[in-house]
């Protein structure tokens, strides 16, 4: 899906705003189909009608909600960590985050992005300005880029279509403007500056070419949709099916006993040997719809590259075939989070700019956070305290500390470990303990 570009050096004036805004209009159907097939509400629902003689099910097996929901738990089940080497920065950091109930926040622009192939975050200040972000789906709001190499964003426009017409607001790198829509078209006033010294608006996206995680399977799963429906209708085709007596002519009253009593007892016909009583059938393709539904479910786990872990070989897989078969969604996820981490860069680079949250002399010190991503997946605890307890020695206690799923920030527990031994445990710069005069590890 291609960008909204604009040339830097042009004015961006209400015209240029009502243009964009009807490009953006253009891509509303595609997001109305993907929303509509998260939730379920596939075309065969809304399919032409069959005649009222014939079964007509309409099944929906909802593969991209389980692929959106299951992709998401894998990737960001377990909440991002972000840490800085400077306690001050990372106290600063860690107020920001929890001020702004971030885990929930990105928990949803991931799902988003996976639904719709990108999504948005903004940042405003609140009523005792501090410096907040929620998130947006893109059928409200788009980003505009320039033309550059560097594609940098230009302008944001958030907008809602009401009764009174357009209305909404137009972020650029220095203000905040109001659009409102006129006798005449878009009208851009109330020119509000803000400080975050670039757009206030971050793109997240799924991958490049901002793609659903589902949309190159949308054909297999309303396919799916299609055979399920059509097996359902056989069965109930053979359960209302008609039956047929030839070589004897029955009344009215016996059809009624027949169908009553469930009683079959015809006489007096004159050749006995030509008499036939039997349920008509339709060909049975059962072994053909099942054969296709096989495939096409195979197919659907296999092209999204998301994992079917209720597939039953899962519980019996070793640790070294366990990822094997969660190696390309691991290749998804590792796509995703260079994305995800590119767009939080861009966050705290905003939010350091501005000196109620961040000291000016350390406003660059964004470049040096570091992101951790956990991928969701059992855990054997007892495998991971081994592990950190081998890496005594050779990493430092923060990293050591990092291998524990369950250490959701290593720089805190430091502390605390400190705080509970006060003085049994001291670090030298590098942040490894150092017990009886030596440091940790460090054989005499």
């Amino acid at each position: 899906m291609s960008v909204f570009i604009f040339p830097r050096e042009k004015e961006i004036t209400a015209e240029v705003v009502q243009n964009f805004i009807e490009q953006h209009q253009a891509k509303i159907p595609r997001y109305l189909r993907l929303k509509n097939m998260y939730i379920g509400n596939h075309p065969i629902l809304s399919q032409q009608d069959k005649p009222d003689y014939k079964p007509d099910n309409r099944l929906v097996v909802n593969f991209a909600k389980y692929i959106t929901d299951t992709f998401n738990g894998y990737f960001i089940g377990i909440p991002i960590k972000v840490s800085h080497d400077d306690p001050s920065v990372n106290d600063r950091v860690d107020e920001f985050l929890n001020r702004n109930d971030m885990d929930d926040n990105i928990a949803e622009l991931s799902k988003m992005t996976s639904i719709y192939g990108h999504a948005f975050e903004f940042l405003y200040q609140n009523e005792e300005s501090e410096t907040c972000c929620t998130y947006s789906d893109p059928m409200e709001m788009f980003i505009v880029y320039d033309d550059t190499i560097a594609e940098k964003p230009l302008f944001a426009v958030r907008y809602q279509v009401t009764d009174d017409g357009i209305k909404g607001q137009l972020f650029t790198a220095t203000e905040e403007i109001t659009i409102t829509e006129g006798k005449d078209g878009l009208i851009l006033s109330d020119n509000k500056p803000h400080y975050y010294g670039d757009v206030p608006v971050i793109e997240y996206i799924e991958n490049e070419e901002r793609q659903s995680i589902f949309e190159n399977v949308e054909a297999l799963i309303n396919a799916y949709d299609k055979a399920i429906s059509e097996k359902a209708n056989d069965v109930d085709y053979f359960a209302d099916a008609y039956m047929k007596i030839l070589g004897a002519e029955i009344d009215e009253t016996t059809i009624q006993n027949i169908r009553d009593n469930r009683i079959i007892n015809l006489f007096g016909a004159d050749d006995v040997s030509k008499l036939i009583v039997e349920f008509m059938e339709k060909p049975n393709g059962d072994a053909n719809q099942e054969h296709l539904l096989d495939r096409i479910e195979r197919l659907i786990y296999q092209t999204s590259m998301v994992a079917n872990i209720n597939d039953e070989s899962f519980g019996n897989a070793s640790g070294v075939a366990l990822e094997f078969k969660l190696q390309p969604m691991k290749n998804l996820a590792a796509m995703k989070e260079r994305k995800f981490a590119s767009g939080m860069n861009r966050r705290f680079k905003m939010v350091f700019n501005l000196p109620t949250n961040m000291e000016p002399s350390k406003k660059d010190e964004w470049r040096n956070l570091n992101y951790t991503f956990i991928r969701n997946i059992p855990r054997n605890i007892s495998d991971e305290a081994d592990t950190a307890g081998k890496l005594a020695g050779i990493v430092s206690k923060e990293t050591q500390l990092s291998v524990l799923s369950f250490v959701d920030n290593p720089k805190q527990e430091l502390e605390r470990i400190q705080k509970e031994n006060p003085g049994s445990y001291p670090t030298n710069e590098n942040g490894d303990f150092v017990t009886g005069g030596k440091e940790d590890g460090e054989v005499s």
